[in-house]
């Protein structure tokens, strides 16, 4: 409101003035009375913002236009009266008190329109962005995959008469995975969460890959433990890191995940051995990641980001999340 209204100001400075003359003194004192009107109207908008928005949308915005008209005609009309009586010529002796007052009246109504409606606009596209994010989350990672399942539920089968304590810590930790899973589009989770549930991942598929599958952790202390972020960020690309590498090289290998910070960002690493790319299918990985830098850029802002590639047999994804300044909430 307050630009829109210093706008209007600077395009009558620079119009055809039709004898009335602007120097400095004027252009100050029209953009203090424009910048007065637009700030009472916008605190009226702002106390009555309850009120309005429970009544249907036009009469609501019906309302809303006549209570900022009517604010600056009262306001119009005491500034003519005291310029008048003092004798300070700000206001053009041609200019009555009616035609003063309804043209501030006026101005400030059309100033208030085309900012509700930007702002109506813009809440809008926020609305639909947020509601596009909410989908994704439930239709791309709020998932386990199918083979997984089989594949767990075969390991503890077999340990169920061989080792029943691992066979019922297995059970438990699949149990974790699967409630983050289905709640991974209700609210945020910490780094401490998230690791805490891709240990749990990783020790279910140590079982089934055996000394195929080695995990080295690199925590350099002190860690944000409690900040927040969004849910199974890291664990779907531990899940890229041990089927599409790990799984598919008949030694195996260690995946190494690390985790730091370096300045004011939280960086979390996952490397891994992996065939080239031309001997794997990228599709379910490049489709993991996009998701997730989506959904951190989304939370965090467009700082965050994710960056992953391979490089001498190895594969490496890399998280960068500012630890401040730009969250989101969704």
């Amino acid at each position: 409101m307050l630009g829109v209204a210093e706008l209007v100001v600077v395009v009558a400075a620079l119009s055809p003035d039709g004898g009335v003359r602007w120097d400095v003194e004027r252009f100050v004192t029209a953009s203090g009375f424009a910048l007065w009107l637009a700030l009472t109207a916008s605190v009226l908008l702002c106390v009555s913002r309850s009120t309005l928005s429970r009544l249907p949308r036009p009469l609501g915005a019906t309302l809303a236009l006549l209570g900022a008209g009517v604010v600056a005609a009262v306001g119009a009309s005491m500034v003519h009266v005291i310029d008048s009586s003092l004798g300070y010529d700000l206001v053009p002796p041609a200019v009555t008190l009616a035609r003063f007052a309804w043209g501030a009246a006026a101005i400030t109504m059309l100033i208030a329109a085309v900012v509700l409606r930007y702002l109506y606009v813009n809440d809008g596209w926020q609305a639909q962005v947020r509601a596009s994010a909410r989908a994704e989350v439930e239709a791309l990672q709020a998932r386990i995959k199918p083979h997984f399942l089989f594949n767990s539920m075969n390991t503890i089968a077999g340990l169920v008469r061989s080792n029943p304590e691992v066979a019922e810590r297995a059970v438990l930790d699949l149990s974790d995975l699967f409630r983050a899973a289905l709640g991974a589009n209700r609210g945020d989770s910490t780094l401490a969460e998230e690791v805490e549930l891709a240990e749990r991942y990783l020790s279910i598929e140590q079982l089934r890959l055996g000394d195929r599958l080695h995990v080295d952790w690199y925590r350099d202390e002190p860690l944000p433990w409690d900040f927040a972020m969004p849910r199974l960020v890291l664990q779907p690309l531990l899940e890229n890191a041990v089927l599409h590498g790990i799984s598919r090289l008949p030694e195996g290998g260690a995946v190494e995940v690390a985790l730091s910070v370096e300045g004011q960002e939280l960086v979390l690493r996952v490397r891994n051995p992996a065939p080239s790319p031309r001997e794997r299918d990228g599709n379910g990985t490049q489709h993991a990641q996009a998701n997730i830098g989506q959904r951190l850029r989304y939370h965090h802002g467009p700082r965050a980001r994710m960056t992953a590639r391979w490089d001498a047999d190895y594969y490496l994804c890399e998280l960068r999340v500012p630890l401040g300044g730009e969250a989101r909430t969704g």
